[in-house]
Formats: structure tokens, C-alpha cells, sequence
């Protein structure tokens, strides 16, 4: 049986496949195609609406069957929530999803690090990969509820009015809404490898004091106004290849404008204290390269995309090959009249993807050891294991540390993944874009440069997650 870390999946094997949830969990599923969006109402599986073509719903137990889910299918999100939707998630035991095959196969287990105040868990998904289906562990955490989260997936749902009980017949019963609040987690320690804070792309000069009332939100879908016709131009005139409007961008985006509007200021952060980047991974949305546009200014689109053309860097961003998929939103204050944007650029999470930016971690690191006159490290897999693991624990959890929460240490964590190494030591870094840019940063500091030069290490494990206040958590762990 595989035992997953967050961002890790496994293969399936034909025929229908049973997830479980034990415990006091609600455990829902929403089946959606390439885009993230589900087709309408009958695509959000749970416990008052418990099957759906291909899926079915018996207590704590969720059946997929891959090849009898409606025409155009191509994912289904597993989904948990307290039973006591008045609790907590961090309050109870931690959720574990166990799944089997056919007569009660073991097939994978996966034990995400323990929510905090989230409310709602992405915990997994199924996903369609050429002629067969896999498994991705995800480990998100939602603080919007489960009628939030069903809207940023396409979801109908009528709000409850105010006062006394109006009668309606909503399709289908879903839990009465509440209001979103996203989680707050608590701020990381800095470190010498953490960066600068950086400064919104793009961003308009003028100031802000614009009020939360009377915000208008845009989310284009598709093409809404020649966004993307207008971007795509501008990434083919630079060799680019097109990116495509996804909808968990265009929830994360719409969420972070209306928290800057509100705020009446641009940000990295919101004022609810959510990062951009933590908005997108709670969308569900799990990357391996991400970028953004916050701007203040532009009336239209078609003037958003020359404003970001103007400069160097934002230019660099709409233009950057890696990026496949994009969200755009946009609010206008109805007291100040001020419009602000939020776009978001991404590459979507892939085993093969993350391996090559581990490997890509490995040969530039092994090159500055060569400059030096050194012996190249090898590659440990319980290294790899280690370190993939506490990258994926700090953008899950929020923090920034060589020490756990729960107080281990690099070698502990060597240790418990099978490395036998006498001595290890470790660099992390969050908010670099990328291999180069993290390595660049480790040698520019001191001691983590002496890790990477030390003569006497001999193998070598790195990993990388997407999420968390800073976006991008890098773990580098040495044995000798």
C-alpha cells in the first residue's frame, strides 16, 4: 500500500475504487472536467445528495467507478467537513483516507498534516491521465465552508434570506451558506533565506481609502472582454505558448480583489491576513510555478494587459512560457470608484514536473560543488522523501522553520523516512520562482552556501511545494 505526502499520487487499477473517511467527517465529492467547474448541480456529491453517474455515497464511504462518471469527466474531488458543521476541523482527530480496489485492495493511504480553523479539507482526487485514472493526495485547507467551496466550483446555490424562513426548494439541499473566513495562520520566523517582501506587480501609486460597500466583482469564466485574446497575443508575439482561463484562478483571483478593494490598498496579503497564494491552493488549485498582477488603475482589460506590458517585469510575467493556465477578476469600489485587479499565472502540479524541479535543484547545486572543486552528491531517496515532506508541511500548515511544530529536527525527520546518513544537514528557503533562483539565494548566504560546499556530504534530497503565505516552500537535506 502507498502512503502519500501532500502533492504525491499513485496509479489506479481498473474498475470502481472506494475512498474512506473514518471518523467525524461529512465527506462530499464534486466531479468537474478540465476546467475545474463542475456541469451543474448533479456533479456535487453529499450526504443529501449521496450518488451521482459513476459515484455513490454511503456514509463514510465514497465509491468511484471512473468509467461509469458522466460524459466529459475527468476529476473527482474528495472533500470532508465536520459532521458538526459548528466545529472546527483542528479540533478533531486528524482525517485519514484509506483506499481500496476491487475486493478490498489496499491501494493508498493519506495522512495530510492537521488543519487548524479550516472548515472544509481537500483531501484527494481523482483524476483522468490518458487512458487510465490516478490518485493525487492534496491536503488543502478551506475556510469558506462547504457552500462556498461549491460555489468557487460552479456549484447554484441560493443564499438564505435574513429573518423569517422564506420557502424555496433549492437543487439540491446543500447546508445553509456561510460567510467566508478565510483562515488567518500564524506568521513564519524569518529566516536568511527567506526573501524581501515583494512588491505587487505592476502596482498603481496612487493611494487608497476606499470603503467595503457597494464592491462589484468581475471573474471572467471565458473570455470575458478579450482577456485572454489580448494576453495570448501578447505571449505569441514573445514565442509564448497560450495560457487558458481556469476557474479556481478566477475564484482565487475574484477572492483577493474583493479583500484589496475592501481594504482599499494592494497587497500580497489581505487584510484578512490570506495571501494570494494561500487563496489559490484553497481554490484547489495545486501548482508548480505561480506568478501574479495586483494593480490599481486600469478601467477595462484590454488597458489592465498594456498597463503590465509597460514595464519590464510585469511584462515578463503575462510573457512567461512555463505558465499554461490563467484567472483574472477584478472589483470596483461603488463609493471610490477605484478598480482593482487580480491576475494569476500558473503551472499546474505534475509528478513528472515536480521531479524535474527536484532534479533541476540537484544539478545546479552539484554544479556550484563542481565550481569548487568537489565530488557531486547523490541523490537519496529517504532524503528526498524527507525533505519533499517538510516542504509540503510548511506550505500546508503555514510556517517557516527549521524545527516542526511539534519540535523535530532535519535528522528526526531524515531518520523517520529510513536514512541511515550519520550526519544531515538542511537548507530551506519560501518565495523563490524557481531552482535557479533558490539556489542563487542559498549562496549568497553564508551558511546555508557551507551546506552546499561542505566537502564531507556525500548524498543529497530535495523538495518543493506550492502554497502558503509565501507560495513556494524549498527544502534542501544533505547526509554524509
Amino acid at each position: 500500500m502507498n502512503e502519500l505526502v501532500p502533492g504525491g499520487n499513485v496509479p489506479l487499477p481498473g474498475g470502481a475504487v472506494t475512498v474512506r473517511v473514518p471518523g467525524p467527517f461529512d465527506v462530499s465529492a464534486l466531479i468537474t472536467d478540465d476546467s475545474g467547474r463542475v456541469r451543474g448541480d448533479e456533479d456535487f456529491v453529499f450526504y443529501n445528495q449521496p450518488a451521482a453517474p459513476g459515484a455513490r455515497l454511503r456514509g463514510d464511504t465514497l465509491t468511484v467507478d471512473p468509467p461509469g462518471l458522466r460524459a466529459g469527466a475527468t476529476r473527482v474531488i474528495v472533500v470532508v467537513s465536520p459532521a458538526d458543521p459548528a466545529t472546527p476541523l483542528g479540533r478533531l482527530p486528524a482525517p485519514t483516507l484509506q483506499v481500496t480496489g476491487v475486493g478490498g485492495r489496499p491501494l493508498a493511504r493519506f495522512a495530510p498534516p492537521r488543519p487548524r480553523q479550516e472548515t472544509v479539507l481537500l483531501l484527494a482526487e481523482l483524476y483522468r491521465r490518458g487512458d487510465g485514472w490516478k490518485l493525487r493526495a492534496l491536503g488543502q485547507g478551506y475556510a469558506d465552508g462547504l457552500a462556498g467551496l461549491a460555489r468557487d466550483f460552479g456549484v447554484d446555490i441560493a443564499d438564505e434570506p435574513d429573518g423569517p424562513a422564506v420557502p424555496h426548494t433549492p437543487s439540491p439541499a446543500f447546508p445553509a451558506p456561510r460567510t467566508p473566513s478565510h483562515t488567518h495562520p500564524a506568521p513564519s520566523a524569518p529566516t536568511p533565506t527567506r526573501p524581501e517582501s515583494r512588491a505587487p506587480s505592476a502596482t498603481h501609486p496612487a493611494s487608497h481609502s476606499s470603503s467595503a460597500a457597494g464592491l462589484a466583482a468581475h471573474a471572467p469564466p471565458t473570455d470575458q472582454d478579450g482577456f485572454l485574446g489580448l494576453v495570448n497575443s501578447a505571449r505569441a508575439a514573445a514565442g509564448s505558448p497560450p495560457v487558458s482561463v481556469d476557474a479556481r484562478l478566477a475564484a482565487a483571483a475574484r477572492s483577493h480583489a474583493s479583500a484589496m478593494a475592501s481594504a482599499g490598498r494592494l497587497g500580497v496579503e489581505g487584510p484578512d491576513g490570506v495571501s494570494v497564494h494561500q487563496r489559490v491552493a484553497a481554490a484547489g488549485y495545486a501548482y508548480l510555478t505561480v506568478g501574479e498582477h495586483l494593480v490599481s488603475g486600469p478601467r477595462t482589460p484590454a488597458e489592465f494587459v498594456a498597463y503590465c506590458l509597460r514595464t519590464e517585469q510585469p511584462r515578463r510575467t503575462l510573457r512567461d512560457p512555463v505558465f499554461r493556465h490563467a484567472g483574472l477578476a477584478y472589483v470596483t469600489d461603488g463609493r471610490s470608484g477605484d478598480t482593482f485587479w487580480t491576475a494569476l499565472w500558473a503551472t499546474p502540479f505534475s509528478a513528472a514536473g515536480l521531479a524535474r524541479t527536484q532534479a533541476e535543484v540537484v544539478e545546479l547545486t552539484n554544479r556550484e560543488r563542481a565550481r569548487a572543486g568537489l565530488l557531486p552528491l547523490a541523490v537519496d531517496p529517504p532524503l528526498v522523501t524527507a525533505a519533499q515532506a517538510y516542504s509540503a508541511d510548511m506550505a500546508a500548515r503555514a510556517f517557516y522553520s527549521h524545527t516542526s511544530p511539534e519540535g523535530t529536527q532535519p535528522w528526526d525527520r531524515a531518520a523517520a523516512a529510513g536514512s541511515t546518513r550519520r550526519s544531515i544537514g538542511e537548507n530551506i528557503a519560501c518565495g523563490q520562482r524557481s531552482p535557479a533562483e533558490v539556489v542563487d539565494g542559498w549562496m549568497n548566504s553564508p551558511g546555508h552556501r557551507a551546506n552546499i560546499l561542505k566537502p564531507d556530504f556525500t548524498h543529497i534530497g530535495a523538495g518543493f511545494a506550492g502554497g502558503g503565505p509565501a507560495g513556494t516552500y524549498w527544502t534542501q537535506l544533505f547526509g554524509a
